[in-house]
């Protein structure tokens, strides 16, 4: 595989750089950072941060992620996805917990980078994922329902609990709030896609809804004084690290890892498909590793890879990293210059924002593809991922997720198939070999699937019983991979015929498998003049040794493949 350093990134990319591609860059990084601003105000307070929480690390992000990533396009900053992670954090850690558990993610996705694992990341089956990204996106949509009417209600450790407390009242919505947060959902949903080259609806949304509440004087939250610096004063530092918390913010900070590891992968696989260019993945984690573990001391939050700013960039004709780095600018550059506009866009805005984020991100392609074919085991896998996501601790839903899938693999892969035939000597005989019998004693065992510990019941359960048979042929040219019980199975099978003077062979067998056999001895113990590449050969090389010795040809000798040349001939 062609790997590349960060350094052979660069010279790829900027070799033969030019004023156009320059203009094309500056383009797209404009275009994204309208895109991104709204949403990156929205994420931090999301996160249980702030807006400029937010924006700082849509910034950095930009800055470094962009300028050490695996690929031209990627454009990373807070995420929905994280936000519903970071938000339980806050609310049992508090903030400073949040910053801890996103220094120590990086770490873990910088260690993955450079041991280049990042090919393991994508070992997650897609129905998990799906209903993982839907489970997030009903956290987004509940977290900001407080924004969305106005109110302030109890905290809560799960979405599904909070949508409970709802119905439960106690509180009374602030109509103005409700508005504002409806026009922006509606501008968002009925934007014309050619005014969204220009602006993107979210923006547009929250400028008339800011506009709407201040000439009307209406009296809801808004986001409040915007710092003029990306050195916020709340902030993680070595004097503020909550120590104490240490053990229990573990397994937050894995998912914190895991999730940003894998939606920074994906975006990277999406945009591949977009525009032709490999993403490095070793090289992005270890981008996205630097970049989370930087972000908490400025008052960042952890950040990934966002799918949406990446495809903006993409369509909006960027073709080098510079187009992050200009949106992290002219990002800077509207945290400077307009910072007092900004403090008073209204909480409700933002959550309508969210709230039609959240309803977007879900794979709705794929949900109505699993169900309306019919995946039983797709669907299942989808909903309780889903349930997990929504009711439990995220490093639970995790967890689970994770389990359901080594479950379902484990299922799927497990199913060895055996066919034991009787041989058809009229057919060998039609293709030219001289059997004289009909072989009565010679059984033939057709293996399908892998040949390892969730399988082996079943290959013990087919030969169990063996009585009539003298020569059992494995033909195993279906068999790609054997494990330590799998051994164990075919040394007990071989141990137990010859202890009955009967034979055991095997055919076609995989290189894989092979190597398998020869580390534990069991070709000598089969013996190499048993192995053959095919089942005929086998068959008439049983009838003239074992079963019809008298029949022996003198080309006997030739058809017998010794287990070193079968690797040749497969």
């Amino acid at each position: 595989m062609n790997r590349l350093t960060l350094v052979q990134l660069w010279q790829r990319e900027f070799t033969h750089y030019n004023t156009d591609k320059f203009r094309q860059d500056l383009l797209a990084g404009l275009t994204v950072a309208a895109v991104g601003l709204p949403l990156a105000l929205a994420f931090g307070v999301a996160s249980g941060a702030t807006a400029a929480a937010g924006l700082v690390t849509a910034i950095l992000s930009g800055l470094i992620i962009g300028g050490l990533s695996g690929a031209p396009y990627q454009i990373s900053g807070p995420t929905g996805a994280m936000s519903a992670i970071l938000i339980l954090i806050s609310q049992r850690y508090g903030l400073e917990g949040a910053w801890a558990a996103g220094v120590i993610a990086g770490l873990i996705i910088l260690v993955i980078g450079l041991l280049r694992l990042g090919r393991f990341i994508a070992f997650i089956p897609a129905p998990v994922i799906t209903g993982f990204t839907a489970g997030i996106a009903v956290i987004i949509a509940v977290g900001q329902i407080d924004n969305f009417l106005g109110v302030q209600t109890p905290g809560a450790e799960s979405a599904a609990v909070k949508l409970l407390q709802y119905f439960q009242g106690g509180f009374f919505p602030a109509w103005q709030a409700v508005v504002v947060g409806l026009i922006v959902m509606s501008m968002m949903i009925f934007w014309p896609g050619q005014w969204a080259k220009f602006m993107p609806g979210s923006l547009a949304g929250i400028i008339v809804a800011t506009l709407l509440t201040s000439l009307a004087g209406w009296e809801i939250p808004h986001i409040g004084t915007i710092p003029r610096t990306i050195l916020l004063d709340q902030r993680l530092t070595l004097g503020s690290f909550p120590w104490a918390d240490l053990n229990g913010l573990i397994a937050p900070a894995i998912s914190i890892a895991a999730l940003g590891a894998v939606e920074s992968l994906l975006c990277g696989a999406v945009a591949s498909k977009m525009t032709g260019i490999r993403l490095q993945a070793n090289q992005e984690l270890v981008a996205q590793g630097v970049g989370n573990i930087v972000l908490p001391f400025f008052g960042g939050v952890p950040a990934t890879a966002a799918i949406a700013r990446t495809s903006v960039a993409i369509k909006s004709g960027g073709v080098t990293r510079l187009t992050s780095i200009i949106h992290a600018v002219a990002l800077l550059a509207s945290a400077l210059l307009f910072a007092p506009v900004i403090a008073q866009v209204p909480l409700a805005a933002l959550a309508g924002v969210l709230m039609v984020t959240a309803y977007r991100m879900n794979e709705w392609p794929a949900i109505r593809f699993m169900f309306s074919n019919g995946f039983k085991t797709g669907i299942i896998t989808f909903i309780i991922t889903l349930l997990a996501t929504i009711t439990l601790d995220l490093t639970q839903a995790i967890l689970i997720g994770a389990a359901l899938s080594a479950v379902v693999f484990i299922n799927q892969v497990a199913s060895l198939q055996v066919e034991i035939r009787d041989v058809d000597a009229e057919r060998m005989r039609a293709r030219g070999m001289s059997i004289k019998g009909d072989c009565p004693h010679v059984r033939v065992a057709y293996l399908t699937g892998p040949l390892f510990f969730a399988a082996t019941n079943m290959f013990n359960e087919a030969f169990a019983r063996l009585e009539e048979v003298q020569v059992l042929i494995l033909s195993m040219r279906a068999v790609p991979m054997i494990d330590l019980s799998g051994l164990e199975a075919l040394t007990t099978l071989h141990e137990k015929m010859a202890h009955e003077g009967k034979v055991l062979m095997l055919t076609g067998v995989h290189p894989a498998v092979m190597k398998m056999l020869e580390r534990a001895k069991l070709d000598e113990a089969i013996g190499r003049d048993n192995f053959f590449w095919s089942s005929d050969r086998a068959i008439y090389v049983a009838e003239q040794r074992y079963i019809c010795p008298q029949c022996a040809a003198p080309e006997l000798a030739a058809i017998s493949v010794a287990a070193g040349e079968i690797l040749e001939v497969e």
